[in-house]
């Protein structure tokens, strides 16, 4: 009988018979016929056969080391200590999910309440759940608990225009059901939030949505102001962050956020081509807020003889108690990335999360310096990671003399603000190298 298991055709025509049709036709008919399609596919292979051909594909691949990437606008390559990959692959954590059964779950749920707790003090926030898909889902449900927040009645949502484009994507996304009104603000001549704009567009706003950096690198110096802009008219105020930054600048708690977003997995986790992710998600001290918080909290407490223990304290899904008063329906909630990056922020502790800033902010400002010397950079200001660049020939052609040259040229901007020309970001980090810019800067001589 094994012979028939895979797979179990001996039996077609009888199981046809049993639910009503006489060929497997018939049992697709419904499919429309455009979508019915033929494949041509080649012999099966042996798993060696297999091992070979993937090993072969897989070689025409380069890491970052062996060719240096300036490729930012939103994934970056950071060092990642030994250790952390070593502790997140022990079974423990590696093969936990949704830890409903605290009193089996005490590890996990430990450590992702370390993880909150480290957000909450980079943040400037005291509640922090665990956690988010990543950034771009963490900003649209901020959006939609903001509206929730004013019972319906304000649907709109504020965000600058050159806010990150996947995550203005996401957000219409999101609140294409409910009905959220995303307005753009403009930026002005220095490529910052335009006040008297927002000022213009801010009435009857539910929430005002800022990021730290923005999409163009650049160091919001205003951000304070928009925050009181915002509370003046009535809404809420949601910063969204690159944490790593959060070591030389003023947290956005401290800058009158009511609610912070960002991105966990720039600590901890490599680029694995985007993914996966881990969103912030973190509030100020207020039950309205936390009760509208969507994902989980996990807390800590005594159990029933006076030991410390965790539990999950706030549960909002609808397959939790709330049911239909749920406020998302998060479920995979990335904790394994999230407990990575608990385990990196941990290691560098108060005084490395600065270093680490300082030295992302270093190097950025040496791309920048040397990047001015070949191209014009439309906007100044204080840059992090990221830097826009404009040239006067197309991108196209300059991006792939980069890569004639073993380098990996920035992020082709002109697609989503084509006014602002033939533009890309280019992007360093604490990882970039002295002779990578230089090499990029030789490159470029010869191209533009």
């Amino acid at each position: 009988m094994a012979k028939h298991y895979i797979p179990n055709s001996a039996h077609k025509d009888e199981m046809l018979k049993e639910i009503g049709f006489s060929s497997i036709e018939d049992l697709f008919a419904d499919v429309p016929k455009g979508f019915i399609k033929e494949f041509n596919l080649p012999e099966g292979k042996s798993e060696y056969e297999v091992f070979l051909e993937m090993n072969e594909i897989l070689g025409k691949n380069k890491t970052v080391l062996e060719m240096p990437s300036f490729l930012g606008a939103g994934t970056y390559f950071h060092y990642i200590p030994a250790h952390v990959k070593y502790l997140i692959e022990r079974s423990e954590f590696l093969t936990s999910y949704t830890p409903y059964q605290a009193e089996i779950s005490q590890g996990m749920l430990q450590a992702l309440f370390e993880y909150q707790s480290l957000i909450a003090e980079l943040v400037g926030l005291p509640v922090v759940n665990s956690s988010m898909y990543d950034w771009g889902s963490a900003m649209a449900e901020a959006a939609l608990m903001t509206v929730r927040l004013h019972r319906g009645r304000r649907k709109k949502f504020v965000v600058p225009k050159h806010t990150h484009p996947e995550r203005m994507q996401v957000l219409k996304t999101y609140g294409k059901g409910p009905g959220v009104e995303v307005v753009t603000v403009n930026w002005n001549e220095r490529g910052q939030v335009d006040l008297e704009d927002l000022k213009e567009k801010v009435k009857d706003a539910a929430g005002v949505y800022i990021e730290m950096p923005n999409f163009f690198g650049l160091l919001e110096e205003e951000i304070q102001a928009v925050g009181e802009i915002a509370h003046d008219a009535g809404a809420y105020f949601v910063v969204g962050v690159d944490p790593t930054i959060l070591g030389i600048v003023e947290a956005p708690g401290e800058l009158g956020a009511d609610i912070v977003v960002g991105e966990a997995s720039y600590f901890g986790n490599p680029m694995n081509f985007g993914g996966p992710r881990a969103g912030i998600f973190a509030v100020k001290n207020d039950p309205k807020l936390i009760r509208q918080m969507p994902g989980r909290v996990i807390g800590m407490t005594k159990d029933a003889e006076g030991k410390r223990a965790f539990v999950m304290t706030l549960q909002t899904r609808e397959q939790h108690i709330r049911r239909a008063k749920a406020t998302s329906n998060i479920c995979s909630n990335e904790a394994l990335v999230a407990v990575a990056a608990a385990i990196h922020i941990a290691t560098l502790g108060p005084r490395g999360i600065r270093e680490l800033g300082e030295v992302i902010l270093k190097n950025t400002a040496y791309l920048k310096k040397r990047l001015k010397e070949v191209a014009e950079l439309p906007f100044d200001g204080v840059n992090f990671k990221d830097v826009l660049v404009r040239f006067e020939k197309p991108y196209k052609e300059i991006h792939e003399h980069l890569l004639s040259k073993n380098i990996h040229g920035g992020y082709y901007v002109k697609p989503h603000f084509p006014e602002l020309g033939e533009v890309a970001l280019f992007a360093a980090t604490e990882t970039t190298r002295k002779e990578w810019v230089d090499a990029l800067i030789e490159a470029l001589r010869e191209v533009v």
